[in-house]
């Protein structure tokens, strides 16, 4: 069974491990529609979440172009009073070709949230996430920071949004909306969700600890490298042997993994596995969930087993010499974010 962990310097507590809804919604709608789960395919795996503890679930509107919103919120509403759960949703990217309908401006943040909150059936967000700084949105403009923080603060005082948190961003970027947030008195981010995992570290350098200094708790994406750190891939990207690994979502993870460390690591997950009588993503997560400042990292499943055997990862105690066995070969690479998109 999953603890309740507070999240960041808040009152709020959610359950260490959350659960990821970008694979639930409408097959055929939006950037991951060849490998999503219908409302009836999710139900299983939101009620084995709920039965372990997990209440705490991240949604984004562009997953499937709103219709994952449209499905966690119908789910939830069936499952849980509204005060049993937390929910997460992120809004930034574009929804449409219009000119507004992406980024953080003042126009886009009021109407982003309205809509997010139509699709789910809710009045109300635990904690939205701003999925991308506000000059990180490709294609749209660099929106003042001042103007965005401001409407996220005036969201909060309506009482649509109760938390706010951020997504991949430079460390002195966040930094500079928290400060900005400070000196006006307005709504500052109680968590960050980055990404790290055994095989992207780049985060340790600033980000992480400057969270740490702040009390800002991190809530890493992809903890397990989109499949690569539970043996989705087979020695190599070729190797794919999901849906999703051997889908159009291939090409987005080849994007993101591109040192000569990643499958090596991977064989070694796959070692000590073996060494715990565990699977390559318990280890893969056991590792993550160590690490200073990580309160819930956000995970994908598409079946309930796959979930069980995550929740089981809580409880793995890594010895220090598997530790460092497994990140020993961890090669530097460049951050993603100076090359194009995280």
């Amino acid at each position: 069974m999953l603890k309740s962990v507070q999240l960041g310097n808040s009152g709020l507590r959610v359950s260490e491990l959350c659960l990821g809804t970008m694979n639930f919604g409408k097959p055929g709608r939006g950037h991951q529609g060849d490998w999503t789960l219908t409302e009836e395919e999710a139900t299983p795996i939101f009620k084995t979440a709920i039965d372990n503890g997990l209440f705490y679930f991240d949604c984004a509107d562009v997953y499937g172009l709103g219709a994952s919103e449209e499905v966690v919120g119908s789910i939830l509403r069936k499952m849980l009073p509204r005060d049993e759960y937390v929910l997460t949703s992120k809004i930034a990217m574009p929804m449409g070709r219009g000119a507004n309908q992406a980024g953080l401006s003042r126009k886009h943040v009021r109407e982003g949230i309205d809509a997010s909150l139509k699709r789910l059936g809710l009045d109300y967000l635990d904690q939205l996430v701003i999925h991308r700084h506000p000059h990180g949105v490709p294609g749209h403009v660099e929106t003042p920071i001042e103007e965005t923080m401001e409407a996220l603060h005036d969201a909060v005082k309506a009482g649509k949004i109760l938390y706010l948190g951020g997504s991949s961003m430079f460390a002195w970027q966040f930094a500079e909306l928290q400060l900005t947030a400070e000196k006006n008195g307005w709504t500052k981010f109680i968590s960050m969700q980055n990404h790290y995992n055994l095989v992207y570290r780049e985060e340790e350098r600033e980000m992480n600890p400057y969270c740490l200094k702040t009390e800002v708790d991190l809530t890493p994406w992809s903890p397990l490298a989109r499949g690569i750190l539970a043996g989705s891939y087979q020695g190599g990207f070729a190797g794919g042997s999901t849906d999703r690994s051997q889908g159009q979502d291939r090409a987005r993870t080849e994007g993101l993994y591109k040192g000569d460390h990643v499958f090596s690591i991977a064989e070694r997950v796959v070692e000590i596995a073996a060494k715990y009588e565990k699977s390559p993503a318990q280890i893969s997560l056991a590792w993550l969930l160590r690490k200073p400042g990580v309160a819930s990292p956000v995970v994908g499943v598409s079946k309930v087993a796959q979930l069980e055997n995550l929740v089981e990862a809580t409880e793995i105690n890594l010895a220090e010499e598997d530790v460092l066995y497994l990140e020993e070969l961890y090669q530097p690479v460049e951050n993603l974010l100076s090359i194009g998109f995280s």
